[in-house]
């Protein structure tokens, strides 16, 4: 039996790459036909934009930002060149946060998550995620079937019934959070039921501790993490190797300095971005909230795409310094103005009973002088006081915080 969904998993990274900003202008071009896009894109050539530098001048979306936009332009927020009509499934999420889903077999590109989880034809599959105006359900759902798989479309909670089904069907895998897996199975135990049938789960939506993943193999389900977004659908999976999250196919993720657009070096914790070649719906520079990181090389399991380090944390760090908002993209700015700074770090403490912050600056010649100036543009900045702190590279942590704050609950 093949060890992976097709022949596109493990073809040449170049070839990928190659593959992908050749469709990518096509994209953009139907994304100008919205009148959301061309306001955000201005004057662009949309055959110019062929490569990752020059996929990295485009300005971001931001998704924080969604709700209102489309708020104030319903229900896309004019970001989609095809009318709601001509969407399949027309969902809502919390924000609230309108998508619409494509006629595509599988049109959030769950298929390879769930073969790489083990999910084969013939399988019965436990899908417990929501099918509620949320997308959740059907994205599980549509890449089962993609694979030729049956669906048990239960939704969430319900343990009972759940249990009554289970006994039912004997589905062989599980499609949700981590947690209700865990209940389900500790509910089996608890009232004499046998749901030892599940012996397969992609999960996600929910931390998904090493702690729980022993706890699944010790009762003989092996369970695979997948990252994924209401608007996207999966971005990355976790597969055999266990060695990181392989992106998923026809996506082009970057990583960038939190409050930034700028891509990171590759290992570097920054902000997921994330650019879909779905021209019916496209979104261009996607920044999620989410931190990770690259991992360097191809995942032992021979698929050659860009590999994430998995969640490592929210990048959207606001944080409140007497009574006035700091932002990532201040502390950026700074960064900005002194191009001898590389990375840099404000931490915020309390210091006899008032807020107080230190920007350490990671420097490779610190002097005075340079010191005084950063003070005096974190002020000009944030119109806040604070020290400066300039530090050898390599001094700070490598996490993805750009704010710090310390102080105690």
């Amino acid at each position: 039996m093949s060890e992976h969904y097709d022949a596109a998993e493990t073809r040449d990274p170049r070839e990928r790459e190659t593959s992908l900003f050749f469709r990518l202008p096509r994209v953009i071009e139907a994304a100008l036909q919205a009148p959301g896009w061309r306001d955000r894109l201005g004057a662009i050539d949309a055959a110019s934009v062929t490569s990752r530098a020059a996929l990295a001048k485009l300005p971001v979306l931001r998704k924080a930002d969604l709700p209102a936009m489309q708020k104030q332009a319903p229900p896309f927020a004019e970001l989609a060149p095809a009318p709601a009509s001509e969407f399949g499934r027309l969902f809502t999420s919390p924000g609230p946060i309108y998508e619409g889903e494509t006629r595509d077999a599988d049109p959030w590109h769950a298929g390879r998550a769930l073969f790489a989880a083990g999910f084969r034809p013939g399988d019965i599959v436990l899908n417990t995620f929501a099918y509620h105006l949320t997308p959740g359900g059907f994205i599980m759902d549509s890449g089962a079937r993609a694979i030729g798989c049956a669906v048990i479309p239960a939704g969430p909670g319900n343990t009972e019934q759940q249990l009554d089904v289970i006994a039912a069907y004997r589905p062989n895998a599980y499609a949700g959070t981590p947690d209700f897996l865990n209940i389900l199975l500790d509910a089996a135990a608890k009232a004499g039921r046998d749901a030892r049938c599940i012996r397969k789960a992609t999960v996600g939506a929910a931390a998904f501790p090493k702690s729980l993943r022993e706890s699944f193999a010790a009762r003989g389900v092996a369970a695979y993490e997948t990252y994924g977004v209401a608007e996207l659908g999966v971005i990355a999976y976790e597969t055999p190797a266990r060695d990181g999250l392989v992106v998923s196919e026809d996506l082009i993720v970057e990583i960038v300095r939190p409050g930034t657009g700028d891509p990171v070096a590759d290992g570097e914790v920054g902000e997921i971005v994330v650019t879909s070649l779905e021209p019916r719906h496209p979104l261009i520079r996607f920044a999620l909230g989410d931190l990770s990181a690259v991992m360097l090389g191809a995942s032992p399991c021979g698929r050659t795409n860009m590999r994430l380090k998995g969640w490592m944390g929210r990048a959207d760090q606001t944080t409140k310094v007497k009574g006035m908002f700091v932002r990532p993209d201040q502390i950026a700015e700074v960064a900005r103005r002194h191009p001898q700074l590389t990375r840099l770090r404000l931490v915020v403490t309390r210091e006899n009973e008032l807020d107080a912050m230190t920007l350490r600056a990671e420097c490779a010649q610190p002097d005075p002088a340079l010191g005084e100036a950063v003070t005096a543009t974190l002020q000009a900045v944030t119109k806040l006081k604070g020290a400066v702190a300039l530090v050898p590279p390599g001094s700070l942590p490598n996490d993805g915080k750009v704010i710090a704050d310390e102080r105690p609950v």
